[in-house]
């Protein structure tokens, strides 16, 4: 591979709900650019981050950051503004994924299923049911699983969670129809759809949470996932429709709920685009490029050398 960039600048921690996670990711990412020869330097993403950029003068910004302030548009307009190439999608397609009920309205238009659901705000929400059980609430522009409840048939209120004092994960939510049946997820790798993964938590967890994610034995990764043919390749083609039409850039990941349950309904929903998907040990998109047959390495220098401003 041609190389274009020998300084990366890896930001990573954050102000976001999934610090941890992008202090994982930026780590793991870094060592791995560092194995394949780029020069990094690791920078923990504060509210100076336009200034210490100047001081690093990186080539390139590898955008290992999760959630709000990172994910979300908001590192991409300084990246922009400043003028230095960054990994994954640009700021539109970054805030437009990141908001997952305006996200819904491309994604529909475009052909690609979502689950029914509605805004409504926390008060609302916490105060009956707004849609027959089961359903899911989920703050409507976080990542990670990050304060995502399942209200089941039996549950009487809905979560007394949602009335915390401390509640940081704001006032707008989203509730959803529960899918039931498979979790399933593909990545698109610039014009690529990979494979296809079946996620299942471990015994125990409710479904693929926070948890499930992240924590060391947390989910099973069925790759390539146990279903049938057309139904692997008709996710595929839809991962790479919701990339498209979301306008992402470099590597994303859609992730679906397929009924396949008996007497179910057979429906295939996308529940939303990760355009920063995780890097960590326990991350599917990495798992799904060394499937197709890129090693860490590899795959991260992809992404390096994908990068670009005006995305």
């Amino acid at each position: 591979m041609t190389r274009k960039y020998e300084h990366v600048a890896m930001l990573m921690g954050g102000l976001s709900a999934e610090r941890e996670v992008s202090l994982n990711s930026g780590n793991a990412c870094a060592d791995a650019l560092e194995g394949e020869g780029y020069r990094v330097t690791r920078l923990d993403v504060d509210r100076d981050v336009a200034v210490r950029l100047k001081e690093i003068a990186p080539d390139v910004c590898f955008n290992a950051l999760h959630g709000r302030w990172g994910e979300d548009g908001c590192m991409q307009g300084i990246l922009e503004m400043l003028a230095i190439p960054y990994t994954h999608s640009g700021l539109l397609a970054s805030a437009l994924a990141m908001h997952k009920e305006r996200a819904k309205i491309v994604l529909q238009a475009a052909g690609v299923d979502v689950a029914e659901g509605k805004v409504v705000s926390r008060a609302v929400a916490a105060k009956d049911h707004v849609m027959d059980p089961p359903y899911v609430i989920k703050p409507v522009a976080e990542g990670s699983s990050v304060g995502v409840y399942i209200v089941r048939e039996d549950q009487r209120h809905p979560p007394q969670e949602l009335t915390a004092s401390d509640w940081a994960l704001g006032e707008e939510l989203l509730v959803e129809r529960f899918i039931p049946g498979r979790e399933l997820t593909c990545a698109v790798m610039g014009d690529t759809a990979l494979g296809v993964t079946e996620v299942l938590p471990a015994d125990g967890l409710a479904f693929y949470d926070y948890e499930a994610k992240y924590a060391p034995g947390g989910s099973k990764h069925v790759l390539p996932a146990q279903i049938s043919p057309n139904v692997y390749q008709f996710i595929q083609k839809l991962s790479l429709a919701a990339h498209v039409a979301l306008g992402c850039r470099g590597v994303s990941r859609a992730d679906f709920r397929y009924d396949d349950t008996p007497g179910g309904s057979g429906e295939l929903v996308c529940l939303e685009v990760n355009t920063q998907p995780g890097m960590t040990v326990t991350s599917l998109v990495p798992e799904l490029a060394a499937h197709a047959g890129w090693s860490f390495g590899e795959f991260l220098s992809w992404i390096v050398e994908d990068a670009s401003c005006n995305r």
